[in-house]
């Protein structure tokens, strides 16, 4: 069974202030060309999308030259708010995922949920999320994971220093943002995400899905 785990992209649709905002529109129509095609402008990380290094370090892998192989394969869900959803700004801390310490293992893809989806349209999606500390963020650096998804629109409130801790040097953590529907997921998964193959840039929309 194929679980989608990505946001629909609609014209206007709400992102960071500094991000350029989505505009989906009608080009042209069968009635007045005789085929229907879409003029689509958007941010490379606009609702559900990856983080490439070059994100944050002018030196750092572009988003055409990560491993593919990051972005396929087995999973492990770490779900914070089982049936439910975190409060507003809860602290994701250094014990929370330490207590998950088996599944962040070398080259593992670990996905955490936090409910935080549901607020996905809303102003506080961006604003008031549960946030990653940055001891977290360090430990997770040092297991030597792949990939790093979450349902919220950025690991932590921290976000530059967060994102230097994931995607530098030597570590160069894929981390996938915006992700939907976690609560369908077991606690382990194929999970699906391919970027655009956009040359020489930061990021990219996704389509995720998992595999269950």
């Amino acid at each position: 069974m194929l679980i989608d785990l990505s946001h629909p992209v609609e014209h206007g649709q709400l992102n960071f202030p500094f991000d350029p905002k989505p505009s989906v529109v009608v080009h042209n129509t069968v009635a007045s060309i005789g085929y229907n095609i879409t003029q689509v402008s958007l941010s490379t990380h606009q609702g559900t999308h990856l983080d490439a290094p070059f994100h944050f370090f002018d030196d750092g892998k572009t988003v055409d030259q990560l491993d593919l192989a990051k972005l396929y394969g087995e999973a492990h869900m770490v779900d914070f708010a089982p049936g439910a959803a975190l409060a507003p700004q809860t602290p994701l801390t250094l014990e929370m995922f330490t207590h998950h310490e088996a599944v962040f293992q070398p080259g593992a893809r670990v996905i955490y949920r936090t409910g935080w989806d549901r607020m996905f349209g809303r102003p506080e999606f961006f604003s008031k999320f549960p946030t990653v500390t940055l001891d977290a963020a360090r430990w997770i650096a040092s297991r030597g994971i792949a990939l790093l998804g979450m349902d919220t629109p950025t690991p932590s409130a921290d976000w530059m220093e967060c994102h230097h801790v994931l995607l530098g040097k030597g570590v160069e953590i894929v981390i996938v943002e915006g992700l939907a529907n976690l609560e369908k997921l077991p606690p382990v998964f194929t999970f699906i995400g391919f970027p655009l193959n956009i040359k020489g840039r930061d990021g990219s929309p996704i389509r995720a899905v998992a595999v269950v």
